[in-house]
């Protein structure tokens, strides 16, 4: 009643939702009655044209480039915008509007083909960036050699007018850093994700000093990755103060903790044989065994069958020593050495220099002997005008089937330490090449005293040549250095474990005490595993840890157990290479560079997503 009163009308309370949902149709029926006004030609007379969507378009100022909304597509309120901002146009013919138009749609094109350039330039300055972090060049190149030489060639090619939009592509020092710095960036979060996804990965370190007296620790990893094992390298991080176990520990701890990669996944960590990684009480190894558990240790095969050969009888060992000798007083002087090669020359030898030999390079001794024993007819006539007090040996005939006896075997041991190298290099391939050369160590021990030494070409072919036989002396120090090295051998590579053969070839007979670390539930899956004709069809095709992953989903217990056990480094042969390009990279004129974004370019086989990199930044060549 008093609402009655008040306005002469009753209106009834609304429930809440009611309004709502009445508020809610109202606005459904607004934008349904909204009108879509459409542009019409007419409009340019008004000094306007259209942009936006034909469905709704938008009216576009032709004199000041303003874009009003879809309802001022009305002439009164078209006209009311020229009149207002342009009045001294007002009276204008159409021609004019038509041709400030085309002059619009001229600096259009202008401005968007401008666009496509720059981001163009931009992605060739990252892909040129990336050749050059590839082949290890400085970052100079690019400025000073790279687009010089890209202008001449296109102006050659295609003319002068092609040349231009080269110009765009920035390829200064400090732009090349950059380039280099952010696609490293990039590989490294796409390996930290992939590593982060795998269920296991496994660790390869090593140390060594660059041109800079800087010690480097260079780090890689292997990771499962889409049903296979991949190999990449990781960091390279500097040890500014002492290289000891704690400093390398804490530079791959920081590493690993700052990047959330998780350590109870590692399960495996090659080193070479220095104290700091391999010290009982505080080493690396002990470390990281410390935070990740189920980590086992290798000591580097390559640095096992180095230390192994080191160790012979004194008689060969003076041999030896005297070659070095005899090498070094031709090579140590400028003027020797050009005498000699013009000596070899005129003696029409496969050779004109001998090789200088260094203890660290693993193929040295063999590579120095072959070819000292090679030329060893120029090396005796060569010395035969000097002073030098080594020069008889080379007319005493023992000494040169000594010095034949060991070019031949430490050429078959540089067979086996190259077989050795490589990636995806498994415990089992290591064992049987070992294996098979201590049992050829003990057949040519058998064939020498049998005074058969078809095993040893060079001796063979200068005993047949001199046409003398071997003296016992020398034969009995040969066969005591093949005794030796069997001896070595075995003790660095000791006979392996039967337990693990299964994982080799599952699919073969094994006894009890081949499966006895198998569980019973483990025994019964090798066994259904052994009987299925498909897998051993698969299994023949692929890698052996990628076979063992192939089966994973299938046989979990049996595939963890394998690949945990094969997926460990047996070398430290990749660190070794990445040392190798390390010291292509900084040298003498670039000791102060940060080398680890021009390492991981050109080391690593994740290609960067230029794409994303180039899509992320502001398209200036210059940025």
């Amino acid at each position: 009643m008093d609402s009655w009163l008040a306005t002469g009308s009753i209106k009834r309370k609304e429930r809440p939702e009611a309004v709502s949902e009445s508020t809610g149709d109202l606005l459904a029926v607004k934008q349904k009655r909204r009108v879509r006004r459409k542009y019409s030609a007419e409009y340019l007379a008004l000094g306007f044209f259209w942009t936006g969507t034909e469905a709704e378009p938008l009216p576009l100022c032709v004199m000041c480039f303003e874009t009003l909304s879809n309802e001022a597509l009305k002439p009164c309120k078209l006209r009311r915008h020229l009149e207002t901002k342009h009045g001294q146009y007002a009276t204008k013919p159409r021609d004019v509007f038509q041709n400030k138009l085309r002059e619009y749609q001229s600096k259009k094109k202008v401005i968007e083909h401008m666009g496509c350039e720059n981001t163009n330039a931009v992605e060739a300055s990252f892909r040129v960036s990336q050749l050059i972090a590839k082949a290890g060049k400085p970052h100079t190149i690019g400025e000073d050699l790279i687009l010089p030489a890209a202008k001449q060639i296109v102006q050659v090619m295609l003319g002068e007018k092609a040349v231009q939009p080269i110009n765009l592509v920035s390829l200064s020092d400090n732009t090349v850093k950059r380039r280099i710095d952010e696609m490293a960036d990039n590989v490294l979060e796409q390996l930290i994700q992939s590593v982060k996804e795998s269920r296991f990965y496994v660790l390869q370190l090593d140390e060594s000093t660059d041109v800079a007296s800087l010690a480097n620790l260079l780090a890689y990893v292997r990771y499962e990755n889409g049903g296979e094992i991949k190999e990449e390298f990781l960091f390279c991080k500097p040890l500014p103060t002492r290289s000891t176990a704690e400093a390398i520990f804490h530079t791959v701890n920081t590493f690993i903790v700052s990047n959330g990669i998780d350590w109870s996944k590692c399960v495996g960590l090659s080193t070479d044989g220095a104290r700091a990684m391999l010290g009982q009480h505080s080493g690396v190894v002990r470390r990281v065994k410390a935070v990740a558990p189920r980590a086992t240790s290798v000591h580097c095969s390559i640095h096992r069958e180095a230390l192994a050969t080191k160790k012979m009888p004194p008689d060969l060992k003076t041999v030896l020593d005297e070659a070095v000798k005899a090498v070094n007083f031709i090579k140590s002087r400028p003027l020797q050495t050009r005498l000699f090669a013009v000596l070899c020359g005129e003696m029409g030898s496969d050779h004109h220099q001998l090789l200088l030999h260094t203890e660290v390079r693993w193929l040295s001794r063999g590579k120095v002997l072959t070819r000292l024993f090679e030329l060893r007819d120029e090396v005796h006539v060569f010395f035969l005008d000097t002073t030098f007090e080594l020069a008889h040996r080379f007319r005493d005939f023992e000494w040169l089937a000594k010095l034949g006896y060991l070019a031949d075997i430490f050429s078959h041991l540089n067979g086996l330490n190259l077989g050795l190298q490589g990636i995806t290099v498994n415990i089992f391939n290591v064992q049987n090449k070992v294996e098979a050369t201590i049992r050829k160590l003990a057949l040519w021990a058998k064939r020498v005293e049998q005074s058969n030494y078809d095993s040893f070409e060079n001796m063979a072919d200068f005993l047949t040549t001199e046409q003398s036989p071997l003296p016992i002396t020398v034969s009995n120090a040969v066969r005591e250095h093949l005794q030796g090295l069997r001896t070595q051998l075995r003790a660095y590579f000791p006979i392996p474990d039967v337990q693990y053969n299964w994982i080799e070839n599952p699919f073969a007979s094994h006894s009890d005490e081949a499966l006895a670390a198998l569980s019973a539930k483990e025994q019964d899956s090798l066994l259904d595993l052994s009987c299925d004709t498909a897998l051993k069809l698969i299994f023949s095709q692929k890698h052996l840890t990628n076979f063992w992953l192939h089966v994973a989903s299938e046989y979990p217990d049996l595939a963890n157990r394998a690949v945990r056990f094969l997926m460990p480094f047996q070398t430290t042969y990749l660190c070794e290479t990445g040392f190798s390009a390390l010291v292509g990279l900084k040298t003498k004129y670039r000791n102060q560079l940060n080398v680890e974004p021009d390492l991981r370019l050109k080391l690593s086989s994740i290609v960067p997503d230029i794409k994303h990199l180039v899509a992320a930044m502001q398209h200036q060549p210059s940025h």
